[in-house]
């Protein structure tokens, strides 16, 4: 059965799964591209196809791709998300930090809030350890008789 996850993520950037030419399954064969096992016929999925067009046209717009190569400008957004795509150096768009608001050119974070983020997630994975470290486990005590209680209620 299929995960949930890799039907939207297959969904998300078009990713083909069936030949158009034959109707045969379409193998990943690496950076966006996919090939039919059964007649060869190659494809691609939009990750693949901003890729093309920006390997041929360097600096393109979001708008000039989707214009060119029917990629919609919400997935190149989610593919400069991402990190898959970058922004060109001294192009007047760009991204915005979700933490500070600083102009990046790819990714979520700026250098500074990924680095804060990481130490972050660290501290909490630290804590975690140190707070299963210190849990005590319940159970059998060797010192105290078979069967007896351990915890009572309305008793004093």
């Amino acid at each position: 059965m299929e995960d949930i996850a890799s039907i939207i993520q297959a969904d998300q950037y078009n990713i083909p799964t069936t030949c158009t030419k034959c109707g045969g399954v379409m193998v990943f064969k690496g950076v966006g591209e996919y090939q039919c096992e059964t007649c060869g016929e190659m494809a691609l999925d939009d990750y693949g196809k901003a890729r093309t067009y920006l390997e041929e046209h360097r600096g393109a717009t979001a708008a000039e791709i989707e214009k060119a190569v029917g990629v919609s400008q919400r997935s190149i957004r989610k593919l400069l998300r991402d990190g898959r795509l970058e922004i060109a150096e001294g192009s007047k768009a760009f991204l915005r930090c979700d933490l500070c608001g600083k102009s990046i050119r790819y990714g979520q974070f700026c250098s500074e809030c990924e680095m804060k983020a990481h130490q972050m997630l660290e501290e909490k994975q630290r804590e975690m350890l140190r707070k299963a470290k210190n849990m005590q486990v319940y159970g059998k005590n060797e010192e105290r008789e078979e069967g007896q209680r351990r915890f009572m209620r309305g008793e004093n």
